[in-house]
């Protein structure tokens, strides 16, 4: 579907009977306390327990506005630590599919890309903000903040509030103790190899994952994605460590054991350990069950563009922040991309497995024929955060790239040869084109094209 414009969103949203009137965008800015309010203001916003079966319209606007369609806490940006800016024309950079090529612009319309920025050896090179979307623009990250708990999990695991990552969960949270989770270690969490029964089916309304967003739209959240998640009806379906079935039931879990363990709410985690001292530039919003006592694990973290950008810099960087404090286990990024090799993340199409420490690993797949260019980034290392509908951070520390990006893919999770298959490519697309620029002589900086 192509790109829409700003004046047929807000037309589609107005007529939508099922959109409902929230309160104003400034409202909800004075009183979560933001230091500045997002920008666009969007008025009138859809229903959130409906956000599954949102049309492409009604995505962008609610995609943009997830900071105030629940309670959330914020984390405060300390003081700003800028980033270098050298844009370069990325206009030529292609891909193919099929013998069909395909340009950057092609790309940005196809894969329904509201906002992408790529940033190299530290610099941004490119920026681009579709859709109405600006530099102020909070969006969320669905299961990118996956691979954000995870990272703070590294962090806490340096700081001795876990002790090891083959502890059981129960050690650090005990309402999971003599339940069906309370033997599943933090380590099996973080690979979703629990063997633990749950249905992420996004397409189905009686799936687990579909009733967990209707308590995040009802009264009393935490209670209800308690009983969810934690009901004595859920049961294994493998020994633990055998199978690889993603969960957001899990990385809630693993949320809760987080929280648990460091006291302190995800938001308070992310502002104390990597937003003011790595000096994020904008306050950001964690949606959350319990205003100030707990933040949902398996999604949730709104940001800006650059914001999502330097959190990939953190990582990248092994959570070493500027004035030299490494925040991050030494070998962590190694341990994120030992992709698990349990049933079910080995296949064809990625035989060296499919997940890490909620990490993906959406290298182009194997079995994909007729594309290019099969390589770029370093597909044995780079990360992926990956979020419903086309949210990506793409990380690799060898070639010291960052590539982040805000989408409304017209499904939830489209298979691996759609739009991750064109995301690989053009993000490989990318990296030889920024690797040609870095070998060559260095002309007169050049500006972006005005119609990106």
């Amino acid at each position: 579907m192509q790109i829409r414009t700003v004046s047929l969103l807000c037309a589609l949203l107005l007529g939508s009977t099922a959109a409902a009137r929230a309160s104003t965008a400034s409202e909800a800015c004075q009183k979560l306390g933001l230091s500045s309010c997002p920008i666009p203001t969007d008025k009138t916003l859809p229903a959130a327990k409906d956000m599954l079966t949102w049309g492409q319209a009604q995505r962008v606007i609610g995609f943009r506005n997830d900071w105030r369609m629940y309670e959330g806490d914020v984390f405060k940006a300390g003081t700003p630590s800028p980033l270098p800016v050298a844009l370069q024309d990325l206009s030529a950079v292609h891909y193919e599919v099929d013998a069909k090529r395909y340009t950057l612009a092609d790309y940005l319309s196809r894969s329904n890309v509201t906002g992408l920025m790529v940033i190299k050896n530290g610099r941004i090179v490119y920026r681009y903000y579709g859709i109405g979307n600006t530099p102020d623009t909070l969006w969320t990250s669905r299961s990118v903040g996956k691979s954000v708990v995870s990272t703070l999990i590294g962090i806490a695991l340096r700081q001795g509030h876990i002790q090891s990552l083959d502890d059981r969960v129960s050690r650090y949270d005990p309402q999971f103790d003599h339940t069906v989770w309370g033997n599943i270690t933090i380590r099996q969490l973080l690979q979703h190899v629990s063997g633990v029964a749950w249905n992420e089916d996004y397409t189905n309304p009686a799936s687990d994952f579909s009733q967990l967003t209707a308590c995040e739209a009802g009264k009393d959240p935490y209670a209800c994605v308690t009983t969810l998640v934690n009901t004595p009806d859920r049961k294994p379906v493998a020994a633990p460590g055998h199978e690889w079935s993603y969960s957001s039931g899990g990385a809630w879990v693993l949320g809760d054991v987080l929280e648990k363990a460091t006291g302190k709410t995800l938001a308070q985690n992310l502002q104390d350990n990597i937003w003011q001292p790595y000096g994020m530039t904008h306050d950001g919003v964690w949606h959350s069950y319990r205003k100030g006592q707990h933040d949902v694990g398996a999604h949730g973290f709104n940001a800006t563009l650059k914001d999502w950008g330097k959190f990939g810099l953190f990582v990248m960087n092994e959570g070493v922040l500027p004035d030299g404090r490494k925040m991050l286990p030494d070998s962590w990024l190694k341990e994120c991309s030992h992709w698990t090799r349990a049933l079910h993340s080995v296949t064809p199409s990625h035989p060296n497995g499919t997940y890490g420490f909620e990490w993906w690993h959406n290298d182009v797949p194997a079995t994909a024929s007729h594309v290019a260019p099969r390589n770029g980034m370093t597909a044995a290392r780079t990360l992926w955060a990956i979020g419903i509908f086309g949210q990506l951070i793409a990380i690799d520390p060898e070639e010291k790239l960052v590539i982040v990006q805000w989408s409304t893919w017209p499904e939830a999770e489209p298979s691996f040869a759609k739009q991750p298959l064109e995301a690989s490519l053009m993000f490989n697309a990318i990296a030889n084109r920024l690797k040609e620029e870095s070998g060559a002589t260095r002309g007169p900086r050049q500006r972006e094209l005005a119609t990106l």
